[in-house]
């Protein structure tokens, strides 16, 4: 490759360096105390300080994988934390559509969908080292 070839080359990946910022995801447990221990309590026991004005009591998020028979399905995990897929036990929607609520939070940032699946992501790692 000529050098001048290389000089542009090199040139446009340290702009485009320069010009992308990272943001450092919040952790799975960061992303539990803000959004989800309002309902479900600080340790996930369904204990939150919103939980008794709730017509539904918020389940024991700890238990996920024994009412599972000892299974944690991180696939059906992220379905309901994400919101988009209808959960028939949350009968009419109470619990918020965590995925489209990440998604406004991101409003602007590149890649906010994918950035809104990596916080569920994050979420479910969280839950699942939480199960007793």
């Amino acid at each position: 490759m000529p050098t001048r070839t290389l000089r542009a080359l090199a040139a446009l990946l340290l702009a485009l360096g320069c010009s992308t910022r990272y943001v450092e995801e919040p952790s799975g447990r960061e992303v539990y105390l803000r959004h989800c221990a309002s309902c479900h309590g600080e340790l996930g026991t369904g204990d939150g300080p919103v939980a008794a004005s709730l017509k539904r009591p918020p389940s024991d998020l700890t238990t996920i994988a024994r009412r599972a028979g000892g299974s944690f399905d991180e696939r059906r995990v992220m379905q309901v934390i994400d919101g988009r897929t209808l959960v028939a036990e949350h009968g009419t929607r109470s619990m918020p559509v965590w995925g489209v609520v990440f998604e406004e939070e991101l409003e602007g940032e590149p890649y906010a969908g994918y950035t809104s699946l990596l916080r569920s992501r994050n979420l479910t790692d969280y839950l699942r080292s939480i199960q007793r």
